[in-house]
């Protein structure tokens, strides 16, 4: 409900109703806020055991996540125009839908090539910190 004595502010939060086009809005944007938080550092404490058993150097590593910054920090530059131009909703799920494909192919990652094009592409989950 609203008081239209102050400015149609609300009187309370009803936070688990979904009839409103505000509160569906709302949990749409905190659990894709989630999703994109998950998806780009779900790799991060997997990295020492990569790390070991595909026998990479500490600079392999390294180079990995400088190239999932690198794919974000490009990717946002796209990011910031396509949001103001179509709108947040439909790129946060492209983008979403993107980088959840690399996430599920770390398993089959078995050199630091592989590492590197896998974290380069889950680096478009960074991306999405831009429409959240």
């Amino acid at each position: 409900r609203v008081d239209h004595s102050v400015n149609d502010r609300a009187t309370e939060l009803k936070l688990f109703q979904l009839a409103r086009p505000h509160m569906r809005a709302f949990h749409c944007a905190w659990f894709s806020f989630f999703l994109a938080f998950y998806l780009w550092f779900a790799i991060a404490p997997l990295l020492n055991e990569i790390q070991v058993t595909l026998d990479l150097s500490k600079e392999n590593v390294w180079t990995s996540s400088i190239c999932s910054d690198a794919a974000a920090i490009l990717m946002r530059l796209i990011a910031g125009p396509l949001c103001d131009n179509v709108g947040a909703r439909i790129p946060m799920a492209i983008f979403l839908g993107l980088a959840s494909i690399p996430n599920f192919m770390v398993g089959l990652i078995q050199s630091a090539g592989g590492l590197y094009v896998v974290r380069f592409f889950i680096g478009i989950a960074g991306t999405t910190f831009v429409f959240a």
